[in-house]
């Protein structure tokens, strides 16, 4: 997404553009999968912070609408817990707090209010001083702030821990397991991240739209944007070494041989590919890699085709364990898959058509895993074994759930679709204050060359990747406008590359 995001705006400028993809199609993690005959999404599910997309679409001359077809869901998810209890929030503010009234009582709906107004202020103070910022470190942000609103500053709350935080405003352990949850959407541990992620409730509480023809399509059309905008796409293409000469990056080295001269590099792999070599020695010194310890989550994805009765999903549900804690402490401090898992499903079939009775479903089961797919990853028997925990866990739910097809992927075959990660999804993993500052911005220490993905500032999710791309690629025109030239350039990176994929702007 980052790299699909650069592509869009740099063609939409006049650069000439080429996008290099080791994949035989574009979105990186935002992809399918083929699972008996049916293509589900095998990544990201939700779509939100729509104003991002509509701004990439805009300055390309055009419009979102005229591209996709979004529906908004008046349901932002269903959540269930094995007692039998169950939870839904709206898109209506006042609808949700009503139901949480009902789910756990007027006291938790007022903390619930009093959650929702913080997350708020926590996003609006972040949202264009950080987020929609380039990079910076803490005094640049303090800067920010300076001299009239530093107390804005202090309360974004990046002290504390999530976890701690939510006990101020929940008494229900249950609402503090859903808020908690929040956390793992940029792959992080809620009871070591920082409250700071207060921010995401508030993100999807604005909005969360469905993708007719699935998230995928997203990535198609974005593709199909740049490229009647004129940049070239190679698909099937694997870039082998970035290319220095003279001090600075001057291209890519295909697989093949083939070499593409270009002004400028922009990477969209995982940030530690380039830092462990993979690009070639040259490149390596660019950037500093994550270290095993401070990686994000991995997953357990499977992709499959069901029969469902029982409890009545709509399109995203998740449902918990009854530890939370004893979750987390197996995944992070043990290393190993949850005992007992909490599980997100994408039931894609729902939410803007309704299933055909009768003919199997099509879903995606999340269960977060530690990030070991270069290490010691969970064995085929622990992948079954949690595999069978996680229908437990549905039954006890109250969900049947009769698979006829499954294609699982796990922390290793993660890594090797997104090397040097170890089969993290989201980067480094948001652990407390200073990890956001320690995200690279769109600048490397390699003259022409720049990064732009999940791995980099400001961070994980789609949207977050769409802005690296759009923050990548106004650091690219800067550069350019003040060197007076407009020689070759080149963008490399790819979520889905063992080494990158290379959008090539030349």
């Amino acid at each position: 997404m980052g790299g699909l995001s650069a592509a869009v705006l740099l063609a939409a400028r006049g650069v000439p553009v080429t996008v290099v993809e080791r994949m035989a199609h574009p979105g990186g993690k935002l992809r399918t999968v083929d699972v008996g005959g049916a293509a589900i999404d095998a990544g990201p599910t939700v779509f939100t912070h729509r104003p991002v997309f509509e701004r990439i679409f805009a300055d390309a001359g055009t419009a979102l609408d005229d591209h996709l077809t979004l529906v908004k869901s008046d349901r932002l998810a269903r959540h269930a817990w094995q007692d039998g209890s169950s939870l839904d929030l709206w898109a209506d503010h006042a609808r949700s707090r009503d139901a949480v009234a009902a789910f756990a009582g007027p006291a938790e709906a007022e903390g619930w209010v009093r959650f929702q107004a913080e997350a708020a202020r926590i996003w609006r103070a972040l949202e264009t001083r950080f987020m929609e910022s380039p990079a910076m470190g803490p005094v640049g942000l303090t800067l920010k702030y300076a001299p009239f609103h530093l107390h804005e500053m202090f309360a974004i709350n990046p002290f504390a821990t999530l976890w701690a935080t939510l006990v101020k405003y929940f008494h229900d352990p249950r609402l503090r397991q859903l808020y908690g949850r929040y956390a793992t959407y940029t792959g992080a541990d809620p009871f070591q991240a920082t409250a700071t992620l207060m921010l995401i409730a508030h993100l999807e509480a604005r909005g969360v739209w469905l993708v007719d023809g699935g998230m995928h399509e997203v990535a198609r059309q974005m593709a199909a944007l740049a490229t009647r905008l004129g940049a070239t796409f190679h698909y099937n293409a694997h870039v082998a070494e970035i290319l220095v000469r003279g001090g600075r990056a001057a291209g890519v080295r295909l697989a093949s041989g083939e070499e593409i001269a270009a002004r400028d590099v922009l990477s969209n792999s995982d940030i530690s590919a380039i830092a462990d070599g993979r690009f070639g020695p040259a490149a390596s010194h660019a950037v500093t890699g994550v270290k095993p310890h401070e990686r994000s989550l991995s997953a357990l994805v499977t992709m499959m085709t069901a029969h469902a009765s029982g409890f009545e999903m709509d399109r995203h549900n998740v449902f918990f364990s009854t530890d939370y804690a004893a979750e987390f402490r197996q995944i992070f401090g043990e290393l190993r898959l949850p005992v007992e898992p909490s599980i997100y499903i994408c039931a894609q079939d729902r939410g803007i058509t309704p299933p055909v009775p009768g003919r199997p479903e099509r879903f995606q089961l999340i269960v977060n895993a530690p990030p070991t797919g270069d290490g010691s990853p969970p064995t085929d028997e622990e992948m079954a074994q949690c595999q069978t925990a996680t229908l437990a866990v549905l039954a006890r739910c109250g969900l049947d759930l009769k698979p006829v097809a499954m294609h699982p992927v796990g922390p290793k075959m993660f890594e090797a679709l997104f090397p040097s990660s170890g089969g993290a999804l989201y980067g480094r993993a948001s652990h407390g204050w200073q990890a956001s500052f320690r995200r690279p911005g769109s600048r490397t220490k390699l003259p022409g060359l720049w990064v732009a993905s999940g791995s980099a500032h400001p961070g994980a999710g789609v949207p977050m990747a769409a802005l690296s791309g759009r923050l990548a690629s106004a650091a690219i025109l800067a550069d350019r406008a003040s060197t007076r030239t407009f020689q070759p350039a080149a963008t490399a990176g790819g979520m889905s590359t063992p080494k990158a994929t290379a959008a090539s702007s030349g």
